[in-house]
């Protein structure tokens, strides 16, 4: 695949109670959880994506906003763009919006691995 500035991803989910903040231990409230967001951001930024065979992506950095809370039922989603690359580095732009308004913003790096040697080198930790 040939990486360019511009590519988009995006990734939806709708609010229930096993990706509320109660749920997810980050509050004790009935709203989309911040850790539910931050997966559903780094979700569209890997299906900006599409690597070629024995490659993967890896999060290596996210900041972001959680501005504004959902309730349960409500579809959310994120759209990411690709906004740099530096060799394997990849950087993305993310919106997060529910179905009234715009719930949350960051930025996102990534980088490229080669599967096998990436696993190989986190198995050893293991000694697996």
């Amino acid at each position: 695949m040939e990486l360019k500035i511009g590519l988009k991803g995006r990734a939806e989910n709708v609010v229930n109670e096993g990706n509320t903040a109660k749920s997810m231990g980050s509050g004790s409230l009935e709203v989309y959880a911040t850790p539910a967001l931050v997966a559903l951001m780094e979700a569209a930024a890997v299906n900006a994506l599409n690597l070629e065979a024995g490659e993967s992506s890896v999060g290596t950095a996210l900041e972001i906003k959680h501005a504004a809370a959902t309730p349960i039922g409500m579809k959310v989603w994120a759209e990411a763009e690709l906004v740099e690359i530096d060799r394997r580095r990849l950087v993305f732009a993310i919106n997060a919006y529910d179905e009234v308004e715009k719930i949350g913003s960051g930025r996102h790096e990534r980088f490229i691995i080669q599967t096998e040697r990436f696993l190989s080198k986190a198995y050893q930790k293991s000694g697996v």
